[in-house]
């Protein structure tokens, strides 16, 4: 796998696997005091004590144990494959997870924190990385990466973002709302963008969400702002919310099943609202056109 970064896998990917197996390793060491079984020692008993073990000893979520698991039977298949195990002890084995809340920033949120005058430059510039990120749907590793050979002129003759999202590998092609080209604008000559050709001088992901933290604290925002927080409000508060189609959000945040983007609609009250609010309007028409029969 770490051969085949950059060509089948992310680093990203790679460093998830990394994890899993020092998991695997550690578990070994605390259930049967050894280094290492051998590929026979697996079975169902064997997953269920490993799950127990993520959730109790490493204190891991629900989901996130699921994730160490699949990420396991993904090598224990090789092993079924290649007839190094004769039963897969993964079978009848149930790993589902648990529907997580799609947090988002409301409107008047977003706009506190747009309009909001802060002292210090570095909360300036976080600021800014994180509304352009609101605007654009981006995460952060691809904000990161960022460079100036990504701007197009898409179809309708405006700037578009052409990017391939590091997590899943697929195309994305944004077209830039005024208030993402204002920042691209107010960074294009900041030295690390014009040495390293970059779009915007990010700082590291834990720099981002630590001073992310003091921008809510200033601006009186209660929610737990991080950085990933940028591409919810993207895909709730700025797009669905505002008419635009699901399929065209789904593209755009570089999505490859339509159903993980329907995540971010069952949070959007205002729709449910609207929809409602036709229905009532719908039958009272009708009701008055039965009355006046």
């Amino acid at each position: 796998m770490e051969q085949l970064i950059g060509i089948d896998y992310a680093y990203a990917t790679f460093q998830r696997y990394q994890t899993s197996l020092q998991r695997t390793e550690n578990f070994l060491k605390w259930k049967f005091k050894v280094p290492d079984v051998h590929l026979a020692d697996l079975n169902y008993q064997f997953i269920s004590d490993f799950e127990f073990y993520l959730k109790t000893v490493c204190s891991c979520g629900h989901n996130s144990t699921m994730k160490y698991l699949s990420n396991f039977k993904k090598i224990v298949l090789i092993c079924v494959k290649n007839d190094w195990l004769h039963k897969d002890p993964f079978f009848a084995y149930r790993m589902p997870k648990i529907g997580v809340d799609r947090v988002a920033l409301s409107a008047e949120e977003l706009l506190t924190i747009i309009k909001k005058k802060f002292i210090t430059e570095r909360l300036r510039l976080v600021r800014d990385i994180f509304v352009f990120s609101c605007y654009t749907g981006l995460a952060y590793v691809d904000v990161q990466k960022l460079r100036r050979s990504e701007i197009i002129i898409g179809i309708d003759g405006g700037q578009w973002l052409q990017i391939k999202r590091q997590k899943t590998e697929s195309r994305s092609s944004i077209p830039l709302l005024p208030e993402a080209i204002t920042i691209l604008n107010k960074y294009e000559n900041h030295p690390q963008c014009a040495s390293t050709s970059r779009l915007l001088p990010v700082l590291s992901n834990q720099k981002m969400n630590a001073y992310l933290k003091e921008i809510a604290d200033v601006c009186g925002i209660e929610k737990n702002i991080m950085f990933h927080l940028a591409r919810h409000t993207f895909a709730t508060t700025v797009t669905l919310s505002n008419g635009v189609p699901i399929e065209s959000v789904s593209k755009m945040l570089g999505h490859r099943d339509l159903r993980t983007t329907q995540l971010y609609a069952k949070v959007i009250d205002s729709k449910i609202s609207e929809g409602m609010k036709r229905l009532k309007d719908s039958l009272t028409d009708k009701l008055g056109q039965s009355t006046a029969m």
